[in-house]
């Protein structure tokens, strides 16, 4: 698999979950989005940076279980 449909199918993949919950659950997640938003910068930066963090051990997690490295 070429590393495009990889790119291509992870951001289909995101679109797909996080439109399915503003579906599914509008008003929670727009409460959501104003408690994190109401939150300092630097609370937001951290938040931020983790969810990197986690992305990324889960990328290597994956490319490695599919013995892709």
């Amino acid at each position: 698999m070429s590393f495009w449909a990889v790119v291509l199918i992870a951001a289909g993949g995101a679109f797909a979950i996080e439109g399915a919950a503003w579906a599914i659950f509008p008003t929670q997640m727009k409460h959501m989005y104003e408690t994190i938003f109401s939150q300092g910068e630097r609370a937001i930066h951290i938040s931020g940076l983790f969810s990197v963090a986690v992305g990324v051990v889960l990328i290597v997690w994956g490319v490695r279980a599919s013995g892709l490295s």
